[in-house]
């Protein structure tokens, strides 16, 4: 059970924080890479997603698929509620997803690191100890069917690397935590 859980917070939290952010970056909304009021567009998420797991339904977080509504233009609620009512109208064409088989679902998640790619941009390419992660996250997303496993390659290698090259220092904490609750998962628990 721990690992369900350990997996089920750790996915939403880095996948609801990513989307964001990346959102936010594509908006426009952040000042000096920082997004005011993240704590209230986390706080709004999670609450979406205990309401979610109390109706029995699949985690109901932010998508990257934002990022296209903002892409297109769309700043205010009206593209939320037009997705809202288009996802209605999608339920009735549900039963035809059951016949998708799982691993179809790798170009998406190569999509999503695609998508990453455009953020790559913002990189230090000099230095190999911030840019190898972040490569490997993107990478490790399609390869392994998974994003959780792509966030968990990026904080591994982030934090092995600048332990390497004696950089440690430069590493938060909580990267830290992380790395070893991520390294504790796949060396304990097991990969599943």
């Amino acid at each position: 059970m721990l690992n369900v859980v350990l997996v089920f917070f750790l996915v939403e939290l880095f996948d609801a924080t990513g989307t964001l952010m990346g959102v936010a970056n594509r908006a426009g909304l952040l000042v000096e890479g920082k997004m005011h009021r993240l704590n209230r567009a986390l706080l709004a998420d999670s609450t979406a997603i205990l309401a979610g797991s109390m109706l029995g339904t699949s985690s109901t977080t932010a998508y990257i698929e934002s990022a296209s509504g903002v892409q297109a233009g769309g700043r205010t609620g009206v593209t939320a509620i037009t997705v809202a009512v288009l996802f209605v109208a999608a339920l009735f064409f549900a039963p035809l997803a059951e016949v998708v088989p799982p691993y179809a679902t790798a170009p998406a998640l190569l999509y999503v690191s695609c998508l990453m790619l455009r953020e790559m941009l913002d990189l230090p390419w000099d230095d190999a100890t911030e840019v190898v992660p972040a490569a490997l996250t993107a990478l490790m997303m399609p390869f392994t069917y998974s994003i959780a496993n792509g966030v968990a390659f990026g904080f591994i290698s982030y934090a092995g690397l600048k332990l390497l090259t004696g950089q440690a220092r430069q590493v938060k904490l909580v990267v830290w935590i992380i790395a070893a609750i991520f390294l504790f998962r796949y060396f304990y628990l097991g990969s599943e």
